[in-house]
């Protein structure tokens, strides 16, 4: 393991390329491991592919344009997709999940076959990173690269972990009361506070986070169902045990130094058990996807990892 550090440069190698100059794909449905799932395109399929997977009741909607244009324009061919019961991939009842945590993994693999992606750098965030960390151990030959964002071991460490904080775990305990789902300004105004729960010590920024909640409302097939299902996952019945030795893949880590749900000794687990892991810390982050603020090192730091075959 590397010591914890910040990433400086820039963000675009080789030819000036800008934003507006990347190809960006319409949302569209494909089939993948039998069901539909919701998927854009970011950048040219003839650069190394990122695939992005968001965290638990997050669509798509996690990895801001901006941020996925940035990648692309870094000559890098970018894939972020709503896993089912979020955005407009495939439903299940609300509270009532059809699937497994498994299922979520062989979505992650059908979406690369769809793509004709031998192997991906795979970036997950939260839950997503327990799936990438599956993924790199289930299907190593399908991983290039692993960047594990805001995330925790997913499998047993050495030493005992923190716990959330004391204000989140008191919301887990005593939740607010559920909003009328069809009342959207309502719906929106649950997200916000929801969201506001797992920020760090930097200001709170409500604008842009109401922004986002009504644009996943918005996009989003069921919003109830996206919000409370991948919580309510069955036991799969042969789970796959992550032993953190075990990963093969270059591996970076990105964590928050006020994340409340996983505190930053999760992040450092993470680095300390996977062989030559490498550590970026980012002040004053939370339990999120990296904010605007934070781009200018994470972006340089993703495209430095990934610029492998």
């Amino acid at each position: 393991m590397t010591p914890d550090d910040a990433v400086t440069g820039p963000a675009v190698t080789g030819p000036a390329v800008t934003d507006s100059d990347v190809p960006r794909g319409t949302p569209k449905s494909v089939e993948a491991n039998g069901v539909r799932l919701c998927v854009q395109t970011f950048g040219s399929s003839a650069d190394p592919t990122i695939l992005l997977i968001s965290g638990a009741g997050g669509s798509m909607d996690n990895w801001d344009d901006e941020f996925c244009a940035r990648l692309a324009a870094g000559r890098r061919h970018v894939i972020r997709y709503d896993q089912r019961d979020t955005g407009r991939s495939v439903t299940s009842p609300a509270g009532a999940p059809d699937y497994a945590f498994s299922a979520l993994l062989a979505d992650a693999v059908g979406l690369l076959d769809v793509f004709g992606v031998d192997r991906a750098h795979v970036v997950g965030l939260s839950m997503g990173g327990g799936l990438a960390q599956n993924l790199a151990v289930t299907h190593p030959e399908r991983v290039a690269t692993l960047t594990l964002v805001s995330t925790s071991p997913a499998g047993p460490t050495e030493s005992e972990l923190s716990p959330p904080s004391e204000r989140l775990s008191a919301s887990f305990t005593d939740p607010a009361p559920e909003p009328d789902w069809s009342d959207r300004a309502a719906v929106i105004a649950y997200m916000v506070d929801n969201e506001r729960l797992f920020t760090g010590a930097a200001p709170f920024d409500e604008e842009a986070v109401r922004e986002s909640a009504a644009r996943t409302f918005d996009r989003t097939t069921n919003i109830e169902a996206a919000l409370k299902n991948h919580g309510e996952l069955a036991d799969d019945e042969d789970p796959v045990t992550v032993r953190l030795a075990d990963v093969t893949a270059p591996t970076l880590v990105l964590h928050g130094t006020d994340d409340p749900l996983f505190p930053l000794d999760h992040g450092r687990a993470l680095a300390e058990g996977i062989p030559d892991a490498r550590l970026v810390t980012l002040a004053g982050v939370g339990h999120q996807a990296p904010p605007a603020r934070v781009w200018d090192t994470v972006i340089p730091a993703v495209l430095s990892h990934t610029d492998r075959k």
